[in-house]
């Protein structure tokens, strides 16, 4: 069931990222990194059709996060490149040849090697508090220092950045559903409702969207969602194995298969969002908005 919730999961994410993209690019870009960019693109039909795709997809992977653990459906959860690149690929036309399936293939073998070599397996959470807060720090803190500095960027370097940073408070934000799913488990809504936790979930959720539609909204696809894909796992397992008590194998072979498995992860994804089948980036309206006066 954690197989099937995860990869449903990924599938309203695939195609949510796509219809959100195809809105976003049609954004001001006065409202570029402000929460005003929301109020844009809430009047666009498909905007809306993709950001119920992605909530449906967010709530998937909470039920997959509560059975599963992260370390395991992280993974699974960046498959959601496959299913934007055969929606992309349904919108342009445009064949797989040997670059996508390439793509395909690595991503697909790199999650199977990461969980078959991983056997991720779930323990104790840490209780040092200090050990968590550092984790987290950092993770927000640098997301934040990425987000600062993709403004001295170019376009698409500035898009990459913003993506990555947005990975990260997602990979975060994960790691909190996580605890919130524990919390409501043990305790009920009561339990919840006074936790700190499921309130930093809403709050990455909506920083993190900001991000990337920001990201959507000045470059390719392909400049952006590889980044995100390949962020958000690696930030949610470093919180797994950090303080959620994630377990994986440490034996030298097991440990050569998972890095293997990483590596083929991210190379699939740099293959997909390289391929032209990926949507292309601004409309002519925007690079106007662009030029100077």
């Amino acid at each position: 069931m954690v197989f099937a919730f995860a990869l449903s999961a990924a599938l309203c994410l695939g195609f949510g990222f796509v219809l959100q993209q195809n809105a976003a690019q049609r954004a001001p870009m006065s409202d570029f990194l402000s929460f005003r960019l929301l109020l844009d693109l809430v009047r666009m039909p498909r905007w809306l059709a993709g950001l119920g795709l992605m909530v449906c997809g967010m709530a998937l992977g909470a039920v997959a996060l509560g059975g599963g653990e992260i370390s395991l459906v992280e993974p699974l959860l960046a498959t959601n490149l496959l299913f934007a690149m055969a929606l992309s690929r349904w919108q342009t036309k445009q064949p797989l040849g040997l670059s996508g399936w390439g793509g395909l293939w690595l991503l697909a073998g790199g999650v199977t090697a990461f969980i078959v070599a991983g056997r991720p397996q779930g323990g104790h959470s840490v209780t040092d508090p200090l050990r968590h807060w550092l984790i987290v720090g950092l993770m927000i803190g640098g997301a934040l220092v990425l987000a600062a500095v993709s403004k001295r960027l170019r376009m698409s370097a500035e898009a990459a950045t913003l993506a990555v940073a947005a990975g990260l408070l997602y990979g975060v934000q994960d790691a909190l559903t996580r605890v919130s799913g524990e919390r409501y488990t043990h305790g009920g809504l009561a339990t919840l409702v006074v936790s700190w936790q499921p309130y930093a979930v809403l709050a990455l959720g909506v920083t993190g969207l900001v991000l990337v539609q920001s990201a959507f909204e000045t470059a390719p696809l392909r400049m952006s969602l590889p980044a995100l894909t390949a962020a958000q796992p690696l930030a949610g397992i470093v919180c797994g194995v950090g303080f959620l008590g994630d377990r994986l194998r440490t034996s030298p072979g097991a440990l050569a298969w998972q890095a293997a498995g990483l590596a083929a992860i991210v190379v699939g994804i740099v293959l997909i969002g390289r391929h032209p089948a990926m949507p292309s980036g601004m409309t002519e309206t925007q690079v106007r908005d662009l030029q100077p006066r």
